[in-house]
């Protein structure tokens, strides 16, 4: 009870979910609101020790531009691969060789990569430990509801605790109940496809290659990590998922070398795989009375095109400049204007992407040759066209367009 009493009844922002978008988010008002601003970040899994996630993601330029502001990139650095080129190929299972119809070089400006590979464990005890040293409070229970009103929202907490906060973000992910309990719907579907995740070791160096093989059954991605070794996104039907996961450790590497290949030799699976399933979902809106809904609880693509973690980054960018803006102008930051300005800056790009990648999805999928010869004539007249090329790369760094602050590296 006396640590309960100590603890701070009121906060400027309370961020629901702790995982890398409610950490980036925290981190960032911090930056821009400074110390005098109090924040929480409220998740049952604050309480241990450390992170057990071992997928790794694919860190476009401007959210590697947002970390490095924060101070984040630096505790992550030495664990990050640099993507030096991307190679896509668009064949089936049983061909003998898979021509590259489309390559990207890996530099969105001199000297810097397009993207970098970080695993997510790494990043998420970096933020944690970054957001202890810089006096975030993380509160090991969850938001359990909240009433919001016009000096403030009211927040009932899982452990009984009853603080009031400006603003709450929901970052706690694709199956949001606060999103719920606020009355926000969603629009989506399921792919009926699960992401098989491992991580592979290999004889030879991957050079800091990506690889996306487009097979009839769903995208093959070899993304590269540090050392001899690659993760691995593998798209497949849920059902089909589902059989290769049962299958003995052995047939399994059998099954991953046939679209693999054998070009970086020899091939070892080093984790325990896993298999997510895949869906889009977009909510209806992104904010309500005083909640604003952050990442995979706004909304959830198919990975096709690795920008889902970007995704959520690029609305942190958004909130955490627009709040900021609010706060030195003395305005209310959980107001309807500021969230107001961060639905629209958001809104719009967050359906041209989850757009681009379904449709993606769906034109790779299709089994025709008709429309397998078309779209390879189309990925070449891509190859063929270094500006255009251009523009894809810088958009899908998040260099694009109206970019906030963060994502251009600059501070807050």
């Amino acid at each position: 009870m006396q640590q309960q009493s100590m603890r701070p009844r009121r906060y400027d922002a309370v961020m629901a979910g702790g995982g890398l978008a409610g950490l980036s988010l925290a981190l960032a008002l911090r930056q821009g609101l400074g110390d005098g601003a109090r924040f929480a970040v409220a998740d049952p899994a604050s309480s241990r020790p450390a992170s057990t996630d071992l997928r790794a993601s694919a860190i476009a330029a401007g959210a590697r531009r947002l970390f490095e502001a924060l101070g984040v990139w630096e505790r992550v650095a030495g664990e990050a691969e640099p993507i030096l080129a991307m190679e896509i190929t668009d064949s089936k299972l049983g061909d003998a060789a898979r021509p590259v119809f489309l390559s990207f070089d890996g530099e969105v400006e001199p000297g810097e990569p397009f993207a970098h590979m970080v695993p997510n464990a790494v990043l998420q005890d970096a933020m944690t430990e970054l957001a202890r040293a810089r006096g975030i409070e993380l509160l090991p229970t969850r938001v359990a509801g909240f009433t919001p009103g016009p000096a403030g929202t009211a927040l009932r907490l899982a452990d009984g605790a009853e603080p009031a906060a400006s603003l709450l973000a929901a970052c706690d992910g694709a199956r949001s109940k606060l999103r719920a309990l606020a009355g926000i719907g969603v629009t989506g579907w399921s792919y009926h496809q699960s992401a098989i995740v491992m991580t592979v070791g290999h004889e030879r160096p991957h050079g800091g290659r990506a690889i996306e093989h487009f097979l009839p059954a769903g995208p093959f991605a070899l993304l590269p990590l540090t050392g001899n070794r690659c993760s691995i996104v593998w798209t497949e039907p849920t059902e089909a998922a589902a059989r290769l996961l049962a299958l003995p450790r052995v047939l399994l590497r059998d099954e991953l070398e046939q679209r693999f290949g054998l070009e970086l030799g020899e091939i070892e699976i080093l984790d325990a795989p896993r298999a997510f399933p895949l869906g889009f979902q977009m909510a209806r809106a992104f904010i309500s009375d005083r909640l604003a809904l952050v990442g995979d609880a706004a909304h959830t693509i198919h990975p096709i095109a690795g920008q889902g973690i970007n995704m959520g980054l690029r609305d942190v960018a958004a909130l955490a400049e627009a709040v900021t803006d609010a706060a030195r102008l003395g305005l209310d930051i959980g107001g309807p204007d500021v969230l107001e300005r961060y639905q629209r800056w958001r809104r719009f790009d967050t359906l041209a992407m989850g757009a681009a990648t379904d449709g993606l999805n769906r034109l790779f999928g299709m089994r025709s040759d008709a429309v397998r010869l078309v779209r390879d004539v189309g990925l070449g007249l891509v190859e063929r066209l270094p500006a255009l090329k251009s523009f894809f790369i810088r958009d899908a760094a998040g260099l694009g367009g109206q970019s906030p602050r963060l994502l251009r590296g600059e501070a807050l």
